[in-house]
């Protein structure tokens, strides 16, 4: 073989010791021909134990079913407990108990102030029909006068 020096890309191309060289690599086997014994020998053993794991499974899981039919557990009564558990745990937080006390807090100043809003429009409208009457009705001495001597002309029809 001639030296040569070796780059990313070779402006030569690949000759038949190069294409020989290659071929003669394998990349799959880094494993000794021990080493792959063994280790199929313990697929076959962990195959062995996953399938015996799962028909310990199957059978706890139907004794667990089967109990659960003697003690009158349903579905429902499951989802039901899980439920008040789940709601129990979630208002004993602490960030429960604390947007419930701004919550509480915030409603209370809302409703004060909407009580204020509600007191201003009532006195606010009571003004108004104050006001109201008095263009209808206005307090002047000559008036009260006029009407009275207006109503005692009038002859009365009966």
């Amino acid at each position: 073989m001639e030296p040569r020096q070796q780059g990313f890309l070779d402006k030569e191309p690949l000759k038949e010791v190069d294409e020989d060289m290659v071929s003669e690599v394998d990349l799959n086997n880094t494993v000794t021909e021990e080493e792959r014994e063994e280790m199929e020998n313990e697929l076959i053993k962990l195959e062995e134990e996953i399938t015996t794991l799962k028909q310990v499974l199957a059978s706890k899981e139907k004794r667990h079913l089967e109990l659960k039919q003697k003690l009158g557990i349903t579905p429902l009564n499951e989802l039901r407990q899980n439920f008040s558990r789940s709601w129990y745990d979630m208002q004993t937080s602490t960030a429960y108990k604390k947007t419930s006390e701004t919550l509480t807090t915030a409603g209370q100043r809302t409703s004060v102030a909407f009580s204020n809003l509600g007191n201003a429009i009532s006195r606010k409208f009571g003004d108004m029909s104050m006001y109201g009457l008095q263009i209808l009705y206005p307090r002047r001495s000559y008036s009260l006068g006029y009407s009275i001597r207006h109503s005692m002309s009038m002859p009365t029809m009966r």
